[in-house]
């Protein structure tokens, strides 16, 4: 089965936790803290394989979770990492978060591989935290969380020339001439489903992908038909060869054919209209071929290539042409560097790093910094607490509360835990 999007979750591992313990040998007094940290959380890497064509193993696993550290011991030994989990997606994988609608990555190279999700560090044990003013430290911290993401995959296969063209105009047909690609063919509307690819060797020896599109219709870029869901895969071949039937067989007027198309293509994407495209007049074995094809030049002022695919008629000179154009095409990205999270520039601005409002008598403090710290505090150590509490009224929240009119009693809520205010 051909799947070329995926809709998923993933979650980094977490950092395991750090631990509180003193050292207690015999004959070595006030031995002190040997709380060792935790260890780092697994990443989750997206990596290219060749061998994979389709996403099919994302339509079952919907939930991809990396492994978690392991937890600090005594002897101030840290806990193990986790190691990093690859998971394989086939050559031209398009990552996007889909909370940001920003592109992670864009595998387009067999060694490509990117970072999707980054794994928790570890909680920092209580050997981490003596100084001179405390020596003898009780905290420790709870491993920080794996970094969770909603991410779309989008798969667009990288082929050298797309074949594009209304339903039953032979594209199926030159494709199975053309290379050892064994497509569908029918003498029925949509017999092709999905994309096929097929390496092509000219006489002189070059070589190049084509593939084959399913049929297009008028309004596919809109949803009818077949055509909206593979017309993405258009998008990375630098050279569309537009197939027409030259024959009429079935009613329709080429040049209308032509029209359509186009059409179809520049309203799915500004980028495929400027791409480089050549005309193919299929079917010219056919009656009245000849005379269509002489009306359609009337119309249109392009360099027409007259075939017949089903005879392998102009086969061969068709297929050298089509490599001296793409010689002289070179490889552009799809997407702008600014569709890329990597590349957008942030504004550091002086903000704070929390809100706070006011539902139903309760106060509610949220944000990514304070909601982090929340997590990774032990609130069993009475220490733990107060470097807590010290930490948030360094951030500026006791007064941000008293500002906004809390009293001492008040309930303040920081995800599912409550607490009194006190001034």
């Amino acid at each position: 089965m051909f799947v070329d999007e995926a809709v998923i979750k993933v979650k980094a591992g977490s950092g395991g936790d750090g631990i509180t313990s003193f050292r207690r040998e015999k004959f070595v007094p006030n031995g002190g803290p040997d709380g060792g940290n935790g260890g780092k959380g697994s990443n989750i890497i997206f990596k290219v394989d060749e061998g994979l064509n389709t996403l099919l193993d994302f339509k079952y696993n919907k939930f991809i979770k990396g492994k978690n550290g392991k937890p600090g011991s005594g002897k101030k030994q840290s806990g193990k990492s986790a190691e990093d989990l690859i998971i394989s997606v086939p050559l031209g994988t398009t990552i996007i978060d889909l909370d940001t609608n920003l592109l992670i990555g864009d595998l387009t190279k067999k060694c490509d591989s990117v970072l999707v999700a980054t794994g928790g560090r570890g909680g920092r044990g209580n050997a981490a935290f003596a100084n001179q003013y405390n020596t003898a430290p009780e905290i420790s911290e709870h491993g920080e969380e794996g970094e969770l993401r909603n991410i779309k995959l989008e798969l667009k296969l990288i082929a050298d020339v797309g074949l594009v063209g209304l339903p039953n105009v032979g594209k199926s047909t030159l494709l199975s001439k053309i290379s050892k690609a064994k497509p569908k063919i029918a003498d029925y509307h949509f017999t092709t489903l999905s994309p096929n690819l097929g390496v092509v060797r000219t006489l002189d020896g070059r070589t190049y992908i084509v593939a084959d599109l399913p049929g297009l219709i008028e309004g596919a870029s809109t949803g009818l038909g077949l055509g909206d869901k593979f017309l993405k895969h258009i998008e990375r071949t630098r050279l569309i060869a537009h197939i027409i039937d030259m024959s009429g067989i079935e009613g329709r007027d080429p040049y209308n054919d032509f029209v359509t198309i186009n059409k179809e293509l520049e309203n799915f994407s500004k980028k495929l209209k400027n791409k480089t495209q050549i005309v193919i007049a299929n079917k010219m074995d056919m009656p009245n071929s000849k005379e269509n094809l002489l009306e359609f030049k009337k119309k249109v002022n392009v360099k027409v290539y007259e075939i017949s695919a089903i005879k392998n008629i102009g086969i061969d000179q068709l297929l050298i042409d089509i490599a001296n154009t793409l010689e002289t095409i070179e490889q552009t990205p799809i997407y702008d560097e600014e569709s890329f999270e990597s590349h957008i520039l942030y504004k550091f601005e002086k903000e704070k790093p929390y809100t706070i409002t006011k539902e139903k008598g309760i106060w509610i403090v949220s944000g990514k910094e304070i909601e982090k710290l929340f997590k990774m505090t032990k609130f069993s150590s009475n220490e733990a607490v107060l470097v807590f509490t010290k930490k948030l009224r360094r951030m500026g929240i006791d007064d941000e509360l008293e500002r906004l009119g809390a009293v001492p009693g008040d309930t303040v809520k920081i995800l599912d835990y409550e607490f009194e205010y006190i001034e």
